[in-house]
This record gives C-alpha cells, sequence and structure tokens, in this order.
C-alpha cells in the first residue's frame, strides 16, 4: 500500500489515496461503536467490511493495538480525533441547511455517508465528487446494504484534477444559489497548484452566502521531517500506508490567505480550542496540531 503520487495516477479504495479513505471510515465506525461512542455513522463499518482491507477491519473491531501507548496514536485519542473531525464538517451542512443552504458538495467524497446519515432538510440537493471507481462501489455496497440517501444524493464520477465544475453543472448543479462545500482530509493530497485552482473553482461556482469548510495547515511552521514522523509513527502501529510518500510537501499557499484574498470571509479554530469545544483534551506531542487547525469560509 506504498504508492508514490505521479501525474494521472489512479487508485481504488485499497489503495494509495483511496486506501486512507477507508481508514478514515474505519477511524468513524470505531469511534461509533460501544456504550460510550462518540459518532453515530452506521454506514462506516459494513462499507470498511465491503472494501475488505484485513488491517482495517480489525481496527474497527478492535483487534488490533490501535497505538496503546502512543500518546496521538491510541484508541482513545484517535476516537477523539475523528469525533471532532467529522463533526466540525456535519456542523457546516447543519448550519447552513438551518440558514436556507439547500445545495451541498462533498469534494473527494470517499466513503463519506453523510448523504445518507445527516437529517437534511427537504429539497436538499448533495452533490457526490470523486473518482469513477470510488463512487460506483460506494453506491452499489450501501444499496445493497438497504441505505438510502436522506437528501438528493447525485453523484459526479469525476478526478478533480479533470474539469470537474462542468461535470458537475452536468449534474444539476446551480452556481447562482449558494453552495455548502466540504474539502474533508483533501489539501496536502493536492499539488500547490492543484490547491489553488481548487480554491479559484470553488468561488467562481459560489454565490454569495456560500460556506467553505476544510482543514488548515501552515506548513511553513511545521518540521521539514513530519510527513515521515507521521508515516513512521503510525505503522509502528499496523498502518501500511506511507502517508509521506502520499502526501505533497513543500511551500504551498495558507488557504486562509488565499481565501481571504478572494472574497471569503474566513476563521480558523485551532487544534487545541477545537478538541476543547468537543470536551476532549489535546495530548501534549508534537504531531498533534501539525501546524493548523479547522477553517470555515463565507462567501461575501
Amino acid at each position: 500500500m506504498t504508492d508514490t503520487r505521479f501525474d494521472g495516477d489512479t487508485w481504488d479504495l485499497a489503495s494509495s489515496v483511496g486506501a486512507t479513505a477507508t481508514a478514515v471510515a474505519a477511524s468513524r465506525a470505531a469511534a461509533s461503536r460501544g456504550p460510550d461512542a462518540l459518532l453515530d455513522d452506521p454506514w462506516a463499518e459494513p462499507l470498511v467490511r465491503a472494501v475488505g482491507v484485513d488491517h482495517f477491519v480489525s481496527l474497527v473491531e478492535g483487534d488490533v493495538d490501535a497505538g496503546e501507548g502512543d500518546p496521538l496514536l491510541n484508541r482513545r485519542t484517535m476516537n477523539e480525533q475523528i469525533a471532532v473531525r467529522t463533526r466540525f464538517f456535519d456542523d457546516l451542512f447543519l448550519n447552513a441547511s438551518r440558514d436556507g443552504v439547500a445545495q451541498a458538495v462533498i469534494l473527494a467524497s470517499g466513503l463519506d455517508t453523510r448523504a445518507y446519515r445527516l437529517p437534511w432538510p427537504d429539497g436538499t440537493v448533495v452533490f457526490e465528487v470523486d473518482q469513477p471507481e470510488v463512487i460506483e462501489f460506494k453506491t452499489r455496497t450501501l444499496a445493497d446494504l438497504g441505505a438510502r440517501p436522506s437528501a438528493d444524493r447525485r453523484t459526479v464520477s469525476i478526478d478533480l484534477r479533470d474539469d470537474w465544475p462542468a461535470a458537475l453543472r452536468g449534474a444539476g448543479f446551480d452556481p447562482s444559489a449558494p453552495t455548502a462545500w466540504i474539502a474533508e482530509g483533501l489539501l496536502v493530497y493536492l499539488p500547490p497548484e492543484a490547491q489553488d485552482r481548487l480554491f479559484d473553482e470553488i468561488t467562481a461556482l459560489s454565490a454569495p452566502g456560500s460556506r467553505l469548510a476544510t482543514e488548515h495547515m501552515d506548513m511553513a511552521s511545521l518540521p521539514a521531517d513530519w510527513a515521515q514522523k507521521l508515516t513512521e509513527r503510525s505503522q509502528r502501529v499496523g498502518s501500511a500506508i506511507n502517508l509521506a510518500e502520499l502526501f505533497y510537501l513543500g511551500e504551498r499557499n495558507s488557504a486562509a490567505d488565499y481565501l481571504s484574498e478572494r472574497g471569503w470571509r474566513v476563521d480558523v479554530r485551532p487544534t487545541r480550542v477545537a478538541f476543547a469545544a468537543n470536551g476532549f483534551e489535546l495530548p501534549d506531542d508534537e504531531l498533534a496540531s501539525m501546524g493548523g487547525g479547522y477553517l470555515t469560509a463565507i462567501k461575501d
């Protein structure tokens, strides 16, 4: 599961970037288990089982060490981390819906289940954008499980490196209406110029009142070897994913600054603050904050 990135590379949910989507779903499934569950995602576990990667299934079942003894990668902290992350992006959609935004876009949707599990108001359209094989697998698997979307779910089977805005409009997207966008766990897998292009395309498609949520990483504040350290520690607790080979490292524009310059009102919640808001304490660990937090933006 060590796939070095290159232009035009593709993946399924057991390889390369796709495996990270399965890893995130496994984390959501683990945090949804037990009497003190932090999340309620009924579809994460069956999706992970359907992908069939043994390590991720074992992680869900609690059959692996899951980093006990590591301040960052132990089961409790991992459950808290995915709860903070999942709730943050859930809230972007829930708050936007409350305010009358009836159009949502999930970029690089992977095994995201929000179109199925969130209480969308009647008339909401949720667009999911990802590679065709990923979209097909999730759609078929959830249908076989009897899952039904709780919104008007429309899939856009296209790589974000291609003309996804045209494909999105072709699926019925209305650029004149406010939109709620999420780009969860995406930016670090994009080359710096592709991140800028993504934000330019989102901005061009966003009517006033649109919202955007993504992680915010201050790459300049991170040690040069942070990705390698994260990879080594995660592999010590059983992961087969080489994050250092999947991330695009080096200098890139700050998401907060770039969006602010393009007419968005931006707020960044530091990771420690996000943990505290959920009643958790961020571990005292060099990799815990990874130089950033969680970004929300509203289009003026």
